[in-house]
């Protein structure tokens, strides 16, 4: 882990060969800056102590809710509320950068074979 450096963040996003298996790559207070390629579908989930922001690097993804969905392109950004639950997904492979509480599970409160390591920097 360094800090203070400067991050190239398609570069990282290089070295994730895995779909749905977010990276970190940087820590901001007690948040996690994270990478990962999102393809296919996801699991719906929720998580009920944290908002969750996604930025699309590159690419398109939806996230997709009860009662609607919300669709992102390169260089839009969105924050899922606390509690809400929710399901990303994408046709094409999509890159996403992501802040959350260091700590967070992919998944949220569901356990699930997709459920990713949130210890893991690259």
């Amino acid at each position: 882990m360094m800090m203070n450096e400067i991050i190239n963040i398609k570069s990282k996003l290089n070295q994730i060969k895995k779909i749905w298996t977010p990276k970190i790559i940087e820590q901001m207070n007690d948040y996690h800056i994270k990478v990962a390629k999102f393809k296919d579908e996801f699991v719906w989930h929720s998580h009920t102590d944290t908002d969750e922001v996604f930025i699309v690097i590159e690419g398109s993804m939806t996230i997709h809710f009860r009662d609607k969905d919300v669709h992102l392109n390169k260089g839009d950004m969105y924050v899922v509320p606390k509690g809400i639950e929710h399901k990303p997904s994408a046709i094409n492979e999509c890159e996403v950068l992501l802040i959350e509480p260091a700590g967070t599970v992919n998944t949220g409160d569901v356990d699930s074979e997709l459920k990713a390591s949130n210890k893991e920097w690259i």
